[in-house]
């Protein structure tokens, strides 16, 4: 086999054509130390390098020079950034049952089960019904649950039931918590926004929810995308509104308006995961990551992770932990 480096421009992308395969457009040693693990790196990892054919879509044709190795490179990077999410997002979903409990159990350990704390629009039975079904999927193999089972015939603390919500769970229960629950939460992790600086909407959107709620929800679907090892660096993620936050120095690199893009959700959950535990480096991982495995790759373009041009190359825009309050 050649050993080809890189791609003219009359090579083609699909595997099914019928001047060359895959194998042969690919460099023999590099070709033989991915393997077939990888399903050839991700097609997504490919995209960038494909042209722009008629009709403004990518065509099935090679940019000239593109490397089988960049894409090599892009696709280890991506599995390395979902690594450090992994671990981020332990972090953060501990912080979150915690601060909820704590906030819910102020009253009695059984405060998620009175609907009268939740919004009118909370479905709190149908979230009950999940959190049963998690309580009865957990008794073969949780101590503490088939104590309270044996003890105190079937109604669990929150501390207990915490233990087998996902994080998906606990963010829908955040969202359906009034404002004045959700504010000294998000406050108690240093997320002080300015309202003095937004606009009159944008102030009474700010009173009648906590805008971290859709964050969460990002940070969920983020979560899960690792969990089924997607790609993460040039994916779009559910919507998260960035005007609240933006009144925080930390979170001047998020977009105007909204983010849906990787470097948001890095950026927020580089605050929390500092709440969570004070002196970790893990943001530093990740903005060095960031600016040594993607940035200098050629395939890569900084809006498709939503880094901007003006980025300081930290998360948070600085190094100091967030003010916490009990």
């Amino acid at each position: 086999m050649p050993r080809l480096t890189s791609f003219s421009e009359n090579q083609t992308l699909t595997p099914n054509s019928s001047s060359r395969s895959w194998s042969s457009l690919v460099s023999e040693p590099v070709s033989e130390s991915v393997g077939g693990r990888e399903s050839w790196v991700h097609q997504g990892c490919w995209c960038p390098a494909r042209d722009w054919a008629a009709g403004g879509e990518r065509g099935d044709r090679f940019v000239a020079g593109t490397r089988f190795e960049d894409a090599v490179a892009l696709y280890e990077a991506d599995r390395k950034l979902r690594t450090l999410v992994h671990d981020g997002m332990e972090r953060v979903e501990i912080l979150l049952r915690t601060r909820v409990g704590e906030r819910l159990c102020a009253t009695g350990p059984l405060g998620h089960e009175d609907q009268g704390r939740f919004r009118p629009s909370f479905q709190h039975k149908a979230w009950m019904a999940t959190a049963d079904k998690r309580i009865s999927r957990a008794q073969k193999h949780s101590d503490p649950v088939r104590h309270h089972q044996r003890r105190y015939g079937g109604r669990y603390p929150f501390w207990v039931l915490a233990e087998v919500l996902d994080m998906a769970d606990v963010s829908k229960l955040f969202e359906g918590m009034k404002a004045g629950e959700q504010r000294a939460i998000v406050e108690g992790v240093g997320f002080a926004v300015d309202s003095g600086q937004l606009t009159r909407n944008q102030q009474k959107k700010f009173k009648a929810a906590s805008p971290l709620a859709p964050w969460l929800h990002q940070l969920t679907v983020v979560r899960n995308t690792c969990a089924h090892q997607g790609r993460l660096w040039n994916r779009s993620f559910a919507p998260a509104p960035t005007a609240a936050l933006r009144t925080l120095t930390r979170f001047r690199d998020l977009p105007q308006g909204q983010s849906e893009r990787i470097f948001g959700a890095l950026t927020v959950m580089s605050h929390l995961v500092q709440a969570a535990s004070p002196g970790s480096t893990w943001a530093d991982r990740v903005a060095d990551h960031l600016a040594t495995a993607f940035l200098p790759n050629p395939l890569v373009v900084p809006g498709a992770l939503g880094i901007p041009d003006t980025w300081s190359g930290q998360l948070g825009g600085s190094s100091s932990p967030p003010r916490l309050t009990s």
